[in-house]
């Protein structure tokens, strides 16, 4: 794998578009990290449901969309607020170590999991050695 700065790299610009309204996109904070078996990508989204929330991935590029509500109850007026609420977007270009078709979602308690496998020829292995003991002379 590339060294851990360039496993996934963030994209700008592209074919594919973000959402529609731009004033209050956002991008959320995730770490990754890689293990033997590959990445896993894990996003904090307070205020997501998962109704809300999009992965894709199309060639080489993943992306995650959401929409942020945080609803105020009707008869209740905002005093203060820190969550942010709208749209987020963020878009990476894979690596090509990993196996695009066998990448899994998982959102649990505002936060995404994204398990991105290497692909079994990227993947380390050890290979046995066979010991090979020389013909001994006079066998």
């Amino acid at each position: 794998m590339p060294e851990p700065e360039h496993l996934l790299q963030p994209r700008v610009t592209g074919n594919s578009e973000p959402p529609d309204r731009t004033e209050n996109l956002f991008t959320p904070a995730l770490d990754i990290y890689e293990t033997p078996d590959g990445l896993v990508l894990e996003a904090d989204l307070p205020g997501v449901s998962g109704d809300n929330l999009r992965v894709n991935v199309q060639g080489n590029v993943l992306e995650i969309y959401g929409k942020v509500r945080w609803p105020v109850p009707r008869d209740a007026r905002a005093v203060y607020e820190e969550v942010r609420i709208g749209d987020f977007f963020r878009s990476f270009i894979l690596p090509e170590e990993v196996d695009a078709d066998a990448i899994t979602a998982e959102f649990q308690n505002g936060v995404l999991r994204l398990v991105l496998p290497k692909l079994q020829r990227a993947r380390a292995r050890r290979i046995e050695i066979k010991v090979v003991q020389p013909d001994q002379p006079g066998s």
